[in-house]
């Protein structure tokens, strides 16, 4: 179900453009920021052009951190108006004002019959007001896993579980099944290059692959690319201009550097000083991630014990020129 609850719709739609980078802020932000709450796990991060962070956590509650503070702090929390649970994908989306959420039933544990669908979320950056909420149709499990917002305004959801890519156009009632298949299984990050084409992740087969389509946007299958070097656990992908992306992997800690040329692609060690992590945006000439600390929800050796405070952590990116 579709809710619009905030304005009318933007002006700045007519003028396109794809989620990029966030500009740098005047205000030099710390090193390190701590997530000022409990239990985070934090899966995905994203920035503004103002020079913000946003960060999602498992309890549903999304943080804020603004140029130059030391701490994220809690922005919206979870309630019955907004009805968000634990999140995912987040992604800052500066040509509408809105900030796009991956809004999923609590994970870890048993599944709870009285959650809500899995959904797409969207808040006003300005206000951080409900804009609206689009479940995943049922008849098949669903988890939201990232968001990516097409030149035209089109928003693009990646869900893991079955397999699928869903898109929303702009104004419309319910999310639409744009691509579904085994080969889809696993789908994680996602995210447009700047003519337009669409690439996708996924974490259970190491892969990074474009998304092919055809003049009349319709699907027309994948193109796995060719990698300099393995990745391990592919997660959140950020567009950082051109062909070239910033990319999460859980399974080594590491941020990456994707370069793609045709269908091969150069991977680039940018750091490697995580355990684990899902997440990675940038703010001017720093990168900045999160440990997810997940091996405290599923381990049986560290399950129960206290995973300690939450931090974004920044880096330095190479240059981009």
């Amino acid at each position: 179900m579709k809710r619009f609850l905030a304005g009318t719709i933007l002006a700045s739609i007519a003028l396109g453009g794809c989620v990029g980078v966030a500009s740098s802020s005047s205000t030099e932000t710390p090193a390190r920021i701590l997530i000022a709450g409990t239990e985070i796990y934090p899966e995905s991060l994203t920035s503004d052009v103002r020079g913000n962070i946003y960060v999602g956590s498992n309890g549903g509650t999304i943080y804020r951190a603004v140029p130059g503070a030391s701490q994220a702090a809690a922005w919206i929390v979870p309630d019955a108006h907004n009805g968000l649970q634990s999140l995912f994908g987040v992604l800052a989306d500066d040509v509408h004002d809105l900030l796009w959420t991956c809004s999923n039933p609590a994970f870890g544990g048993p599944p709870d019959p009285n959650a809500a669908p899995a959904a797409v979320k969207a808040f006003s950056l300005s206000s951080g007001e409900l804009f609206g909420s689009w479940d995943f149709p049922s008849g098949k499990p669903a988890t939201c896993n990232d968001i990516a917002i097409a030149a035209d305004g089109t928003a693009f959801a990646t869900e893991i579980t079955s397999g699928r890519l869903f898109r929303l156009t702009w104004g419309s009632d319910a999310l639409e099944l744009f691509a579904e298949g085994e080969d889809l299984v696993g789908v994680d990050g996602i995210a447009f290059a700047d003519d337009g084409t669409m690439y996708i992740n996924n974490v259970r087969q190491n892969l990074v692959q474009r998304v092919n389509r055809r003049a009349d946007g319709s699907y027309a299958g994948l193109t796995t690319l060719e990698l300099s070097q393995p990745v391990a656990g592919p997660d959140g992908l950020r567009p950082i201009g051109g062909h070239r992306f910033l990319q999460a992997e859980g399974g080594s800690g590491r941020i990456a550097l994707i370069a793609i040329d045709g269908d091969r692609a150069q991977v680039t060690t940018i750091t490697d000083q995580f355990d684990s992590v899902a997440a990675v945006t940038s703010v001017g000439s720093t990168g900045y991630s999160a440990e997810g600390k997940i091996s405290y929800r599923f381990d049986p050796a560290l399950q129960g014990q206290d995973p300690g405070e939450f931090y974004i952590e920044g880096f330095p990116l190479p240059p981009l020129d």
